[in-house]
């Protein structure tokens, strides 16, 4: 919860001011004026007028009995348009959708990036911005018309009667006040609690249903002190505080490994079983299989199919839902393409079957990156020496993907980092070839570092906003080994990098900003390839991209490998994509790597508890068509 620059409870910390641009909250006093404006919908003769804030909706799981549909439904959706720009040039997001919420049900929405789902749940409560227009037959909540409320109707309704659970607790959470604070602020706002005394035995009693651990000690800690678990459950807590009949999620598992996502979702389970409704955003099919009654599929701010969820897992109608399920990488997946589009033409079967047989000669053959008995160790901020990795070995072969897996702290990161010789281990070596790599001297290194490359989770952090694609790539080029290309040599070689990650020479002139997120991850796989490396390290390449998109990646990926007989050091807490993508895995636990074997070894027939654990969290999908 964080507050406006006229000291309104909001529930982001970034508001969109009247350019359109983020601004952090804490510098409210810079003309914010737009930003707790309510929607309303478009009356002849007036401007629309909106509330700035961009939320985000919500998630849940499924009873065993569900509860059978109210005479009135809690929610009622029918015929919505919302549009964004100025009357003559008017984009329309979200098109004649309509549906229903019955209280004490769940309803998914899902569908890829820009298809309208977020907007639709934004609409719902008054969040989809100054320059919206939104249009609707029927819009009601309990029985009231919503799509005419005022800003005081507004704010009483947010938070109170519909409550939200947002995705990314560490920027939605105020990182300078005690989640304490934040949790009560839900409260006080609301004049749900009186006294001071009250207000802390509230918050206390909310931490420690939602399952934090110390919740008196924990409440007074900031954001950046609780793990990513933590802080969810504390968004959790102030979502619940004032026990809204209506609750929306969105994305409220992503990112996170799959024991936590596990413990998340049994926590809204248990808020659902209270017999409160609930919206579920999400991109994990698996998880939404399990939690809705009824799933809505969006396309290109469509609907193209709605039912319940042994009808659209089981016996999904339209071609488009049947794509998605078929892109969610499984073990029945792995060896094959999960996206619909074809192989590339530099991809023969010849090439396919050199590739395989090459993977499974890599561990006859000398490794090609070694990691012997590696400890690293950091300094806490009490000042206390702390092992994050502890005597770590493995290697990897020639055309070879290795995936390394394990929960959030647990190390796998760090490993990375010494492989990319970013971090020297305190005990151990990493090898190149049979050659030093740790060991070796910065300018040892750097005539290697050609060899090596990295993909990272958000491509948007690691580019320059103010370079071309062209330069991006153009700059990768620079690094590689052997003869400098002039500049007509490089401008073909970015052509043909861009061609080969399956975008057009155009994208050259364009910027990171003007791109979708699955085109942005295509350009730094280009920039990873263009030194021509024999390994790339994938730090969670997918793990923010919707399931169509992250088929498309996983796709790529699987043909460069078969193409440029790169081996792949694949980290990533999505166990399914592990199993899809690897050859070999390593499991690791608290700095330690506790099994290690081939993919289908470790997730088909893991000796270790700990990885029966993770295999065991796994979401599966429920209703599966054969």
């Amino acid at each position: 919860m964080g507050r406006t620059a006229q000291c309104r409870a909001q529930l982001r910390n970034l508001c969109m001011v009247a350019r359109g641009h983020a601004r952090d909250r804490h510098r409210y006093l810079r003309a914010l004026s737009d930003c707790h404006r309510p929607v309303r919908a478009a009356t002849p003769g007036r401007k629309d007028r909106a509330s700035m804030n961009v939320t985000y909706p919500a998630a849940s799981f499924r009873q065993n009995a569900t509860k059978p549909p109210a005479s009135d439904p809690l929610l009622t959706v029918q015929n919505l348009n919302v549009s964004f720009g100025p009357a003559h040039s008017r984009r329309a997001v979200v098109k004649g959708v309509s549906f229903r919420v019955e209280e004490g049900r769940c309803v998914a929405i899902v569908g890829e990036s820009g298809s309208g789902k977020s907007v639709t749940a934004r609409t719902l409560v008054g969040l989809t911005g100054a320059r919206s227009h939104v249009q609707a037959d029927r819009l009601t909540f309990q029985g009231k018309n919503i799509d005419r409320l005022g800003d005081r109707e507004w704010r009483a309704l947010r938070g109170k009667r519909i409550g939200f659970v947002l995705q990314d607790a560490l920027v939605s959470l105020d990182p300078l006040r005690p989640v304490g604070k934040e949790i009560g602020e839900a409260l006080s706002v609301h004049r749900a609690i009186r006294t001071r005394a009250d207000l802390t035995e509230r918050v206390v009693e909310l931490l420690n249903l939602v399952g934090v651990p110390e919740p008196a000690v924990k409440a007074r800690q900031l954001p950046h002190e609780l793990s990513g678990g933590q802080r969810q459950r504390a968004l959790i807590a102030t979502a619940i505080a004032l026990d809204p009949a209506l609750l929306i999620a969105d994305e409220p598992t992503t990112a996170l490994d799959v024991t936590i996502q596990a413990q998340i979702l049994d926590l809204l389970s248990e808020t659902r079983q209270r017999g409160k409704a609930m919206i579920l955003i999400s991109h994990n099919l698996a998880v939404v299989s399990q939690m809705a009654d009824e799933v809505i599929v969006m396309r290109h701010g469509e609907i193209v199919e709605h039912g319940s969820s042994e009808q659209i897992f089981g016996d999904p109608r339209h071609d488009y839902t049947r794509g998605l399920l078929k892109a969610i990488p499984s073990v029945r997946s792995r060896g094959s393409r999960l996206s619909s589009s074809t192989a590339p033409r530099f991809i023969s079967a010849e090439g396919e079957t050199r590739a395989l047989t090459q993977s499974n000669m890599a561990q006859r053959c000398s490794p090609l990156l070694e990691a012997e008995r590696l400890v690293k160790r950091f300094r806490g901020p009490d000042g206390k020496l702390r092992t994050v990795v502890n005597d770590v070995s493995f290697r990897l072969g020639h055309g070879e993907t290795l995936g390394i897996v394990g929960e959030s702290g647990s190390g796998k990161t760090t490993v990375a980092r010494m492989a990319l010789a970013l971090e020297r281990p305190d005990q151990g070596e990493v090898t190149l070839e049979g050659s030093p790599w740790t060991a070796a001297t910065e300018k040892e290194r750097r005539q290697r570092r050609s060899d090596i490359s990295v993909i990272y989770q958000d491509p948007l952090s690691s580019f320059d906003p103010r370079w071309t694609i062209e330069r991006v790539i153009d700059d990768a080029l620079a690094r590689r080994s052997g003869n400098p290309l002039d500049r007509a040599s490089r401008q073909s070689e970015v052509s043909e990098l861009l061609d080969l990650v399956g975008l057009s020479p155009n994208f050259r002139t364009g910027r990171p900003l003007e791109l979708s997120g699955g085109q942005r991850q295509r350009v730094a796989i280009a920039r990873a390839i263009a030194p021509r490396p024999k390994i790339i390290v994938c730090d969670e390449p997918v793990a923010a991209l919707d399931v169509s998109i992250q088929a498309q990646i996983l796709d790529l990926l699987g043909d460069l490998k078969s193409h440029l007989r790169v081996s792949y050091l694949f980290i990533s807490h999505d166990l399914g994509v592990v199993h899809h993508l690897s050859d070999r895995v390593l499991v690791m636990h608290h700095g330690v790597a506790v099994e290690a074997g081939g993919a289908d070894d470790v997730f088909l027939r893991p000796w270790q508890p700990y990885t029966r654990k993770l295999v065991a969290a796994v979401p599966q999908l429920h209703f599966q068509a054969a």
